[in-house]
């Protein structure tokens, strides 16, 4: 289902291309507004999975809502880039291990992510848009809970992708909806010489669904 998704995705965004290339001359003029922003509160909902060493088992990471805000550059009507910025707080817990479940603390998550974007403008007040890019995220301030000595997890770049769409309300102001899938993959080491006498690695697919419902204003 994720790979029907994505193809969804890259088939549209391609077939939009085309459409770029016969934009008009009054499509590409200084009519529209180039700047806009948006404030947003998103749940950021894993879809994960992991591969354990040693003790086996996967990982089970909770959701996290928290507030967003992103700006959006026009360089045409219909193209435009868009940044979101915030951070996330997740806890973490180990599951179906050898040794049951282990709770790993939390951990914090700066993802800034900047996907390139097209708008469909005919529609009037409701405009809906499509997206792709790209996410890095720090994994900082890690709390290693109450069995691990000490947790360690790697920054990582993912893609993103995205759907959503703003709905007018006067000439300036609007609401939105917005949904992004990130792809993103750490490497994790837990050192528990103390409980397990080892030091257990990880490979951990968070790919998190990400939510979002705000208001917004164009300059």
């Amino acid at each position: 289902m994720k790979n029907v998704f994505f193809l969804s995705i890259a088939i549209a965004l391609c077939s939009f291309n085309f459409g770029y290339s016969q934009e008009t001359d009054a499509s590409a003029s200084n009519d529209f507004s180039k700047w806009q922003f948006r404030l947003r509160g998103i749940a950021v909902t894993p879809d994960e999975s992991a591969k354990i060493g040693t003790i086996g088992g996967t990982v089970d990471i909770s959701t996290s809502v928290v507030p967003e805000f992103d700006i959006t550059y026009f360089f045409t009507k219909n193209w435009a880039a868009e940044l979101i910025l915030a951070t996330t707080n997740h806890d973490v817990e180990a599951v179906n291990t050898a040794v049951g479940k282990i709770d790993l603390g939390d951990v914090w998550l700066l993802p800034p992510t900047l996907t390139a974007q097209y708008h469909f403008t005919e529609l009037g007040s409701f405009k809906p848009y499509l997206g792709a890019g790209l996410n890095y995220t720090i994994f900082y301030s890690a709390d290693e809970g109450p069995v691990a000595d000490a947790i360690d997890y790697d920054n990582a770049v993912g893609f993103a992708f995205q759907l959503g769409f703003d709905y007018m309300i006067s000439d300036k102001w609007f609401i939105n909806f917005d949904a992004k899938k990130i792809l993103l993959n750490t490497d994790v080491k837990v050192n528990a010489t103390t409980a397990l006498g080892a030091t257990v690695g990880a490979d951990v697919d968070i790919d998190p669904w990400v939510f979002g419902i705000g208001i917004g204003m164009k300059l």
